[in-house]
């Protein structure tokens, strides 16, 4: 057994990808495009919220977004509704994206026209969390139905990023959610995340999420 070598490959991708991430961002930086990731699990909420918030912003910024899915185009089209400029990536089956997925995303959208730029990462609590996109601020969004607790299970998601989006909140007469204890969970595992409560449906805490997101962006043109 002693001969055996250990090959330690996962560390190595991430090494690669961190690199690929710092030198996108530095891209975007240089080119003054504020690239926001979003990311989530299906069902929370995801395209919907995206939609108000270009709703909110389209008259400040020039928006451009990018739909991750393993397959369809459902989500690209929709958001191609609001009038800004969408594309669909598929990752042909990978669970997340990388950095050098998401340049490939950035070159396809084109940034020349783009100030503020949306990637919607693939729908679940793991892989996206592992891999940086090289983007300038993470955002996931966590709904009412899915539990106060999902910060306990899934760390890393809640470790890495900035805001944390609560949807859904007109549900929770009906759901078994603590707000005050989802709160401590996530500032357990980061204590300077943003927590913004929403309701994409109706509206409600959307202003919040517009502001925090046009104070980010132009702190990142300074």
């Amino acid at each position: 057994m002693d001969n055996v070598r250990v090959i330690e490959v996962k560390r190595s991708i991430f090494e690669s990808n961190d690199r690929d991430a710092d030198k996108l961002r530095q891209e975007l930086r240089d080119s003054g495009t504020f690239l926001l990731n979003l990311m989530s699990s299906p069902g929370s909420g995801k395209t919907t919220t995206l939609k108000r918030t270009i709703e909110a912003l389209k008259d400040k910024y020039r928006i451009g977004v990018m739909e991750a899915d393993i397959d369809s185009d459902v989500d690209a089209k929709a958001i191609a509704e609001t009038g800004v400029k969408a594309i669909q990536l598929h990752t042909g089956g990978m669970c997340h994206l990388d950095a050098d997925m998401t340049r490939q995303g950035v070159r396809e959208l084109g940034i020349d026209d783009v100030d503020f730029a949306i990637l919607e990462n693939v729908g679940n609590l793991v892989c996206p969390a592992e891999f940086d996109t090289g983007s300038t601020k993470n955002a996931m969004i966590l709904s009412v139905p899915e539990g106060h607790d999902k910060p306990l299970k899934y760390p890393l998601m809640f470790s890495i990023c900035d805001v944390v989006l609560i949807n859904k909140i007109d549900v929770i007469p009906y759901f078994d959610f603590d707000m005050d204890k989802c709160r401590e969970y996530i500032l357990m595992r980061n204590p300077k995340a943003r927590i913004i409560p929403i309701c994409a449906k109706t509206g409600e805490g959307i202003d919040e999420w517009a502001k925090w997101l046009s104070e980010q962006i132009e702190e990142a043109r300074k």
